[in-house]
C-alpha cells in the first residue's frame, strides 16, 4: 500500500493537518455506513462524522447543501429501494485532499447495480466538503 500524506493549511489556527490513508478511510467508510444506515439517528452521527455542515453533494439526480439535507435524500433514495445497500468496488484512493472511489448498489433480491464512482474532497477538519457521483460506466468515445 502507497502511504500517502499532505498537509495544508486551513484552520483556524493555521497550523498544517495531516491525512492519511487511514483517516481518509474511515471517513469514507463512515460517509457509505450513512448510506446504508436505515436509522434516522445513527444515520445522523455517521454523517456528524464524515460530512461537513455545508458539505455539497451532487450527482446526476439532485444537487444539494448541507448535512440535514444529505441524511434526508439518503432517507430517500433508502425509501425507493428497499433492502438495498452499497458496497464498495474499490480502496479509496486520494491526493492532496481529493478522494475517489468506486461502488455499486446491491438490491435485495442481491442483484447488483453498475459500478459507480465518487469524486470528493476533503475540508480542513478531514470530513467530506464535497462529493460529486457519477452513475454506471462513463460514456463511449465517439
Amino acid at each position: 500500500m502507497r502511504d500517502k500524506h499532505f498537509n495544508r493549511q486551513g484552520n483556524r489556527d493555521g497550523e498544517d493537518i495531516s491525512m492519511d490513508d487511514n483517516a481518509i478511510t474511515r471517513v469514507a467508510t463512515w460517509y457509505m455506513a450513512a448510506w446504508n444506515e436505515r436509522e434516522v439517528a445513527a444515520r445522523h452521527r455517521l454523517l456528524e462524522q464524515c460530512w461537513s455542515d455545508d458539505g455539497v453533494y451532487v450527482d446526476p439526480n439532485v444537487s444539494l447543501i448541507g448535512r440535514q439535507a444529505l441524511g434526508a435524500h439518503i432517507a430517500t433514495v433508502q425509501a425507493s429501494r428497499p433492502g438495498a445497500r452499497l458496497e464498495f468496488m474499490s480502496g479509496i484512493d486520494m491526493h492532496h485532499d481529493v478522494v475517489r472511489f468506486l461502488w455499486r448498489l446491491v438490491r435485495a433480491d442481491g442483484t447488483c447495480g453498475d459500478t459507480s464512482i465518487d469524486f470528493g474532497e476533503v475540508g480542513p477538519d478531514g470530513r467530506l466538503v464535497k462529493i460529486i457521483g457519477f452513475f454506471g460506466a462513463p460514456p463511449p468515445l465517439g
